[in-house]
């Protein structure tokens, strides 16, 4: 293992997310601000408790789901593509280091920028709501695996992608959707019978339930079943990045 090829790269894609801290960090917070003032304060004042919890205290997973997901695909996808779009993609190929160094450096930049976004959204969401976490472990096992399955999606997205617009068609009209409908604002058992199942077939109605039970106890699916299907997604994404660097799928044309 090169462990200095994977610090090289790490160290590059995390100094360019502190050279644009505006964007990288306070961005995704604020927006995150808005929702709860919006949801939260707004709307959440006029609403009952879910499953014995406030309605404030109730996005906030939903609201780091969205936050995690979002940034881990972005920070990933834009990490390997500008390699691409720039050519020195054909270097980092001859040089003496293999994919598994390569993945771990870009795929390891991203999880550590997602993680700060949700540290900081949690300390964040302390300013407009009181909450607790019942099972840390737990949450920190949804947050970390969470973060590097996505991370590895969006590694996925950049190397097919080959223009800039195709990095933002996946997260804008696959998994942003996917996170609204998948219960990070409600609970699924709020819908009628029939969206209750049609929801089970959203792989990110896991995430987030996963990540409330984590925090208060309560959920629409079974935990263990949650930690599957993440466990599952991460080994899909693992197979393919395989895949692609044995085949040069994307990286040679």
């Amino acid at each position: 293992m090169n462990l200095h090829a994977i610090r090289a790269i790490y160290r590059f894609e995390m100094s360019r997310t502190f050279r644009t801290l505006g964007e990288s960090l306070a961005a995704p917070v604020l927006t995150t601000s808005l929702y709860f003032i919006v949801f939260g304060a707004a709307i959440g004042s006029r609403m009952g408790d879910i499953d014995g919890v406030s309605y404030g205290a109730f996005i906030i997973p939903g609201l780091i789901m969205l936050s995690l997901l979002n940034e881990s695909i972005s920070n990933a996808s834009f990490g390997i593509y500008m390699p691409k779009w720039s050519g020195t993609i054909y270097e980092l190929l001859s040089a003496p280091v293999s994919f598994v160094e390569v993945v771990a450096g870009y795929v390891g930049a991203a999880v550590s920028k997602s993680l700060m976004i949700g540290v900081l959204i949690l300390i964040t969401a302390r300013f407009f709501v009181p909450y607790g976490i019942e099972h840390p472990l737990w949450m920190l096992f949804f947050l970390v695996l969470t973060a590097t399955s996505f991370s590895l999606f969006g590694f996925l997205i950049g190397l097919w992608a080959d223009d800039f617009q195709k990095l933002q068609v996946i997260p804008l009209m696959i998994i942003t959707p996917l996170t609204f409908l998948g219960g990070a604002f409600y609970s699924i058992e709020m819908l009628p019978p029939f969206w209750q199942t049609a929801s089970l077939f959203n792989p990110v109605v896991y995430l987030i339930s996963g990540m409330r039970w984590s925090f208060y106890g309560v959920s629409d699916v079974n935990v263990v079943v949650s930690a599957a299907m993440i466990l599952c997604f991460l080994a899909a994404c693992l197979a393919a990045v395989w895949w692609i660097f044995r085949t040069g799928w994307r990286l040679r044309s």
